[in-house]
């Protein structure tokens, strides 16, 4: 059985200002999703699971049919908030969605096989999409896990600040933990970090996070039991979300597994505010020109 792809499409883009899943950013009106699929089917991906609202599913659905329909399964689940609250009643003015944990949960019925979540919003490479298949068929179990770690001077914004989960390794390369670094910058062909009001540099090889990680299907037990638990400390403050670190955290400390650390090459880059859109487009024109994709690429 081929591993499934889970793609979280359910954002709601309010730094972006729009649906930026469905936005153009390839010179054929490809989005950023369209190479990740594009890649993962290449890579040996079986199926794609898409994660989106209802409020968009039906132009979403449209526009991803018409182009992959027949190349590979796809299923489309919700997000809502409703979901897999059992009896807990749900504060009134919750109006966010509740995390990227809950979105991985709420696929739990159309995924059986190991499969690998990505976000939408994020171009990851291919090398990252063979190291994960690879992972997904020889080494996946319900006591390991992994992620996909990237290269933090691989991850830079060129516009401004960014925020980046760096990865603690132990010596066997299994996680530890991912420690959320804020106001990550270059500076003078160095990177650092904003501790309080003094910087600090890292290196520009140390892996970070950018939500790639690869799962057994008996991760949806751990994660509903944990979003239980998430509901009853964290459900009615508006505002907080059960995340994936949050999850894999747990699972780590209570010694359910290990998750691995898979270091890529690759170079990343996504779309979190209007300004960014240009230097998407050039990353991507750029790959274009050394033949890595066709500039029609379906």
């Amino acid at each position: 059985m081929k591993p499934a792809l889970l793609v979280l499409a359910a954002g709601m883009g309010s730094r972006y200002g729009g649906i930026k899943q469905m936005d153009s950013f390839g010179p054929s009106g490809e989005t950023i999703i369209d190479y990740s699929i594009f890649d993962a089917i290449e890579s040996g991906f079986g199926k794609i699971v898409f994660i989106v609202r209802e409020s968009f599913r039906e132009e979403f659905q449209k526009m991803f049919d018409a182009k992959i329909k027949g190349r590979v399964e796809t299923v489309y689940v919700n997000q809502e908030m409703d979901m897999f609250l059992g009896s807990y009643q749900m504060p009134p003015e919750r109006t966010k969605p509740w995390g990227t944990a809950h979105a991985v949960l709420c696929a739990r019925d159309v995924i059986k096989e190991p499969f690998a979540v990505i976000n939408a919003d994020d171009f990851y490479g291919k090398d990252a999409f063979r190291k994960c298949v690879d992972f997904l068929n020889r080494e996946v179990s319900p006591q390991k896990y992994c992620i996909i770690g990237y290269e933090l001077g691989n991850t830079i914004s060129p516009n401004g600040t960014v925020s980046r989960g760096v990865c603690e390794v132990d010596s066997q390369n299994n996680l530890v933990e991912i420690v959320e670094r804020t106001k990550v910058y270059p500076d003078h062909g160095k990177i650092f970090f904003m501790d309080e009001d003094r910087p600090v540099e890292v290196g520009a090889h140390t892996p970070v996070s950018m939500n790639f990680w690869g799962f057994d299907s008996t991760v949806f037990d751990f994660i509903e039991k944990q979003f239980g638990e998430f509901l009853v400390q964290q459900g009615q403050d508006p505002k907080a979300e059960f995340f994936i670190p949050l999850a894999a955290d747990n699972f780590i400390h209570s010694k359910k597994g290990t998750i691995k650390v898979i270091p890529t090459s690759a170079k990343w880059f996504g779309v979190t505010y209007r300004e960014d859109a240009p230097f998407v487009q050039e990353s991507i024109k750029a790959l274009i020109d050394e033949g890595v994709y066709s500039k029609a690429l379906w």
